[in-house]
């Protein structure tokens, strides 16, 4: 949930407020240029507003659900919803919008939790339902509601579109609280050995683990405890380490600032016999090295899921939430790191997570250059390149210096520049020469292990517009950054300082920009009349969406044909004419299996031109059921929906809910 109470203050900010980069103040930055985007070109980043925790993918139908926390009310009010986007390759998104509403139910927002598939019908919603267990505050009172402070506990909800909209399973938790004052973002697997659910949920300084049958009755079996303070967003998995032996990793977002750790993703190695996780050392290891990775999730390899892993986290933390030069010059705030491929791998010291750029990556390159090898003798060297997105990979050895890295995002006049390299001892990441979220702060340079006997390294650099991540060697040690350099600051310097060292195998790689088109609505059919623009024909002139509740619906209310005097009703319902700017139109249907053409039809249709291009009909059920039609050859014509019903018969009405466009 990463939702604690100085967060929500943090999130009241008003819209007015001034942002330290914008005015200046952030490190030395020069204030932006008006019209300058900083939205990241090739990460994944929220379309409008506010996004904060990601939620573990799931992979329906062929491709990855992406959920994540999102406040359509930023920054005048606090609370999220659970936002939808898909993606095939975890590098290219299409925003689906809203999957699971806010303030829907007695128990107000959602905060963060797991989805599962339940392929076996465990709970009851049907083969391949798409569950999902999430925080949200049991019953708050209008003041818990404000200041974030109602008694946590996890609910169940639930999907039969294939994760598109969820529903809630009641305003009963299915976990209620039992008197913790901490007690949040449920993380839900499937233990295939002993056929059952297990769910990890922290627990203020540690992590319960409870076992279900059938995602509906609990029972808490153990706990694990940790020495770094209030966790958040844990994990449990298992992975095949690279010499052939098999572990169970429980991962957490802990803040290890007070012991001189990150505050990112903590994680242990061990066993985990169905009821109780053992680690194999008292203290953990960390994903990420940087400030700015938190609240990560990892999830399967479909193609190898005891082998390898995919993980991403939040570009953010919640010490600064608020401060980016995104929400002035773009209207958002939200970034997320690079999906990650992940593997587990032995040293000689024990067990360790290593991760990696996902290879999906490279699919979307357009334009690699090959700068070739060049030396450094104890000063600085320019590159022959400039940019702002980018990833750059260099080969780095040396016999003896002090110390050796890049100067990233560097000004005309050198005087404004991020820093990533190796010191003696250890690997870093330097912000503090340019603009960043933490200018006044303790956060301005990421340390990690690095064995100084060791004269050669392998450094892969990702940049994008406000974030980098340095990924060194195999990635057992990666730092994770937001830097909001100046949009003119595009140069890369290479350095050594008391000896030289040669750069071979220099390469940049740009990518296309994947920046992602917000889904529009339609329609979700709310409140008592149809939306403005729509007209109606028949007996239906003057009705409006039924506030009834139909399996599968969105929100509150859908349309139906039912409103126009029951099965007899006729007539026809149609909306304004929109433009076609996305790829799919979406929506929900049920009702009358009388298709287009037939005597007495009730059917849905896409009219272009006057001319229907798209048809469907219902099948004789109230379960509305998802409907996806393919529209990209129709991009840019104008298009109308329209609703007949002419059956007078059983099943003469028809249902529809949640028309949305998207990619």
């Amino acid at each position: 949930m990463s939702s604690t109470t100085s967060a929500l203050r943090l999130l009241r900010v008003a819209i007015a407020a001034t942002l330290a980069l914008a005015s200046g103040a952030a490190g030395s930055a020069a204030p932006a240029q008006a019209a300058v985007t900083y939205r990241a070109q090739y990460h994944f980043t929220v379309p409008d507003r506010w996004m904060n925790d990601p939620q573990r993918p799931v992979y329906v139908n062929g491709k990855f659900n992406y959920y994540y926390l999102y406040n359509a009310d930023y920054p005048t009010e606090v609370g999220t919803a659970w936002r939808l986007a898909t993606t095939t390759d975890g590098v290219a998104f299409a925003d689906q919008g809203i999957a699971a509403p806010k303030k829907t139910n007695a128990n107000h927002d959602l905060w963060s939790g797991s989805a599962v598939v339940d392929t076996a019908n465990t709970a009851g919603f049907g083969a391949g339902a798409v569950i999902m267990l999430v925080t949200q505050m049991d019953h708050p009172t209008p003041a818990q509601i404000s200041n974030g402070s109602g008694q946590q506990a996890q609910f169940l909800w639930y999907s039969i579109d294939g994760g598109r909209t969820f529903r809630p399973h009641g305003d009963a938790p299915v976990i209620p609280n039992g008197g913790r004052r901490d007690f949040r973002d449920p993380k839900v697997i499937w233990d295939s050995d002993r056929g059952r659910w297990v769910a990890a949920i922290t627990e203020g300084d540690r992590v319960g683990l409870y076992t279900s049958p059938d995602l509906k009755t609990w029972t808490r079996q153990s706990e694990f405890v940790s020495t770094y303070g209030i966790l958040e967003c844990p994990d449990l998995f298992q992975i095949r380490a690279d010499d052939g032996t098999t572990h169970w990793v429980l991962g957490v977002s802990a803040n290890g600032r007070a012991s001189g750790k990150p505050e990112t993703f903590a994680y242990w190695t061990g066993s985990f016999d169905g009821t109780k996780f053992t680690a194999g050392s008292a203290e953990p290891q960390w994903l990420d090295h940087g400030f700015d990775w938190y609240a990560g999730v990892t999830w399967e390899d479909p193609a190898a899921p005891l082998d390898r892993r995919f993980g991403l986290a939040w570009m953010n933390n919640w010490a600064y939430a608020d401060n980016t030069p995104t929400r002035a010059a773009d209207g958002f705030n939200g970034t997320d790191s690079i999906v990650r491929d992940i593997r587990l791998k032995r040293y000689t010291d024990g067990y360790s997570l290593v991760s990696q750029p996902t290879s999906a990556l490279a699919s979307h390159a357009s334009s690699v250059r090959n700068l070739g090898t060049i030396e450094v003798n104890d000063g600085l060297v320019p590159l022959p390149y400039h940019g702002t997105a980018y990833q750059l990979e260099t080969d780095v050895s040396w016999t003896e210096l002090d110390n050796i890295g890049l100067q990233l995002r560097v000004s005309a006049d050198g005087t404004r520049h991020a820093d990533a390299g190796i010191y003696r001892d250890y690997s870093y990441l330097n912000r503090r020469q340019t603009g960043q979220p933490d200018p006044n702060g303790p956060r301005g340079e990421s340390r990690a292990p690095w064995n100084p006997a060791k004269t050669t390294a392998h450094l892969r650099i990702l940049v994008d517009r406000t974030t980098i991540e340095v990924f060194v060697d195999d990635g057992r040690y990666v730092h994770s950054s937001q830097v909001f350099a100046d949009p003119a600051d595009t140069g890369i310097n290479l350095y050594t300082t008391g000896g030289s060292a040669t750069f071979a195998n220099t390469k940049i790689t740009e990518f296309h920009d994947l920046s992602q088109r917000p889904a529009r609505l339609l329609s979700g059919f709310e409140g008592s009349s149809f939306d403005p623009g729509w007209t109606t024909t028949g007996n239906f002139t003057g009705t409006g969406p039924l506030p009834w509740y139909l399996p599968g619906m969105v929100g509150n209310a859908a349309l139906d044909t039912f409103a126009g005097g029951g099965d007899p009703g006729t007539g026809t319902i149609t909306s304004p004419s929109f433009t076609v700017d996305r790829k799919h139109l979406h929506f929900l249907l049920a009702g009358g299996n009388h298709p287009r053409g037939s005597a007495g039809e009730t059917s849905i249709s896409l009219v272009v031109n006057g001319q229907v291009v798209r048809t469907a009909t219902g099948d004789d059920t109230g379960v509305l059921k998802p409907v996806d039609w393919d529209v990209s050859e129709l991009q840019g014509q104008s298009a109308q929906v329209r609703v007949v019903d002419q059956a007078t018969g059983a099943w003469g009405h028809l249902m529809v809910d949640q028309l949305l466009l998207s990619d």
